[in-house]
């Protein structure tokens, strides 16, 4: 069903190539809004760009390290040059390199902090600019519950989705008098290509912290980040929705 509200709406969405990035990308168009596709794979990104096309909204793929700071300012000015506005960003780019800690190399450590936290920054400073001109946003970052209760072997994971949330919670603070919202998701266990690949006994054990009883999907995601982004959450800012199955009470 179209939402009117994001007829005309420009979205980013960064690490929409697929998983709750695309879910994402896709839910948005479904609801009216033209959607900027960021992805660090070429041909996953055109993809989710050529599926909006053909859902009538504009769309357009931008290979982007977002962890680059030169790589995101031009991708931002390229997107202003064509759409003319960005009126809603989710940062959702995010990798994993588990590992304990006495194990963990320095530059899987960087890695991380670097694609999960630093894109974040500089992908909202750039978007920022013209969001608080325009006096008009909403952002919703992609956190994670291991960045609230941590995880044995994802020290660097953990670290990054917790920074995401400090971030999320004083730039709601710094935009809110710009009609700015600033809000994250926590995520739990949900079904992608990466949890896929895990082992039976491993899921087993997955599912035996989430009180629901299965793993999330995707769309769960999606479905949250749309309701953050339209004028039914317009009272709500620097706040951290769990779409976990009830893991983090």
């Amino acid at each position: 069903m179209i939402n009117i509200e994001l007829v005309g709406k420009s979205a980013l969405v960064t690490g929409s190539g697929g998983g709750i990035g695309k879910a994402t990308a896709l839910e948005l168009a479904e609801a009216g809004a033209d959607v900027i596709i960021c992805d660090i794979n070429k041909e996953a990104a055109e993809a989710t760009a050529e599926e909006i096309f053909t859902m009538g909204r504009k769309s357009r793929a931008f290979t982007v390290d977002v962890s680059d700071a030169i790589q995101v300012q031009e991708m931002v000015k390229a997107v202003i040059a064509d759409f003319n506005k960005i009126d809603i960003l989710v940062n959702n780019a995010g990798i994993t390199r588990d590992g304990l800690l006495i194990r963990m190399k320095e530059e899987n450590w960087d890695k991380v902090l670097s694609v999960n936290l630093k894109s974040v920054y500089l992908v909202t400073k750039a978007v920022s600019r013209y969001m608080l001109k325009a006096r008009s946003g909403r952002i919703v970052n992609i956190a994670s519950v291991i960045g609230l209760i941590g995880n044995a072997g994802q020290a660097n994971y953990a670290a990054s989705k917790a920074g995401v949330i400090g971030f999320t919670k004083s730039i709601a603070r710094e935009f809110s008098s710009r009609n700015i919202t600033v809000n994250a998701i926590a995520p739990g266990f949900i079904r992608t290509a990466m949890t896929d690949a895990l082992s039976d006994e491993v899921k087993s054990q997955m599912l035996e912290s989430i009180p629901l009883g299965c793993f999330g999907e995707p769309s769960d995601v999606a479905n949250v980040v749309h309701f953050l982004v339209s004028g039914m959450a317009r009272y709500l800012t620097g706040q951290v929705i769990h779409v976990d199955g009830g893991m983090v009470m």
